[in-house]
């Protein structure tokens, strides 16, 4: 069973139905909640009922990034990094508005939910957040 709560969203999931109606139940005797059956989309998250299983895509969101840092026309990379990249010198100058670079880590952190393709390279960048400096190196 998982029980997933984001602010006032919650995903109930599981494999058992009896299980399932029984903490529906208790949640309704304790909370205000509604039932809104099977979830379409949970946090940015869209999902599609298959035969056999769920399949979760995050299209709309990966778009919106896209268009958001200007990246539409971008062509697609099978390695989207190298192994020991070296971002810049330690006597670069640091980045005066860090923020956007912080923003977009975080917003390619939660794109790994659906993209474990691009896991190894979002750390990679995640390592320099504490100091950001001015880049010196090349991502490809």
């Amino acid at each position: 069973m998982i029980l997933a709560v984001y602010v006032n969203d919650i995903l109930l999931i599981g494999g058992d139905s009896m299980a399932l109606a029984e903490i529906k139940e208790y949640l309704k005797r304790y909370f205000m909640t509604k039932d809104m059956g099977k979830p379409r989309n949970f946090l940015g998250i869209q999902v599609a009922y298959q035969k056999h299983g769920l399949l979760l895509s995050q299209r709309k969101y990966t778009l919106d990034l896209l268009e958001e840092t200007c990246m539409l026309v971008c062509k697609p990379a099978s390695t989207p990094t190298e192994a020991n990249v070296d971002l810049w010198y330690d006597n670069s100058h640091l980045l005066d508005a860090p923020g956007q670079y912080r923003r977009l880590i975080g917003k390619l952190n939660f794109l790994t939910v659906t993209r474990h393709d691009i896991t190894f390279a979002v750390r990679v960048l995640s390592r320099f957040m504490r100091q950001l400096r001015e880049v010196t190196g090349q991502l490809l």
